[in-house]
């Protein structure tokens, strides 16, 4: 078993709680349908928030999916000039049988534009 890194990235629409929570909840779950990832072999999640983003910690989303006994971190990112805005990243180390090319990262909406090369399509929502 080793431990792997999956990622993952989504825009919020607006600097509230619901969206917030409701953001970090989609990209959560869309983590853990692409990989079949069970909450037990999560060993913890590091999230960040970019500094525009303080209505809710992104963890609340986590907790609320039954992420009870999982070590949860939030951070909140640097301001970069020309940075994505309303931006929360998410980084969940997984003890697994898998291999690293094996894991599907996820980026959804505006945060498509951070790694394009491991996003799939869809619109920039």
């Amino acid at each position: 078993m080793r431990c792997l890194g999956v990622r993952g990235a989504t825009s919020v629409s607006h600097n509230t709680r619901e969206s917030i929570i409701a953001a970090t909840r989609e990209l959560l779950e869309e983590i853990v349908a692409k990989n079949g990832l069970s909450i037990d072999e999560v060993a913890s999640v590091i999230f960040t928030a970019t500094p525009d983003l303080d209505s809710a910690h992104p963890a609340h989303a986590a907790r609320e999916l039954g992420w009870v006994n999982t070590p949860l971190l939030c951070v909140q990112e640097m301001s970069v000039v020309g940075g994505l805005s309303r931006c929360v990243r998410v980084l969940i180390l997984w003890n697994s049988e898998r291999r690293a090319d094996e894991v599907r990262d996820v980026y959804l909406g505006q945060a498509r534009r951070l790694r394009p090369d491991l996003s799939e399509g869809g619109d920039d929502d």
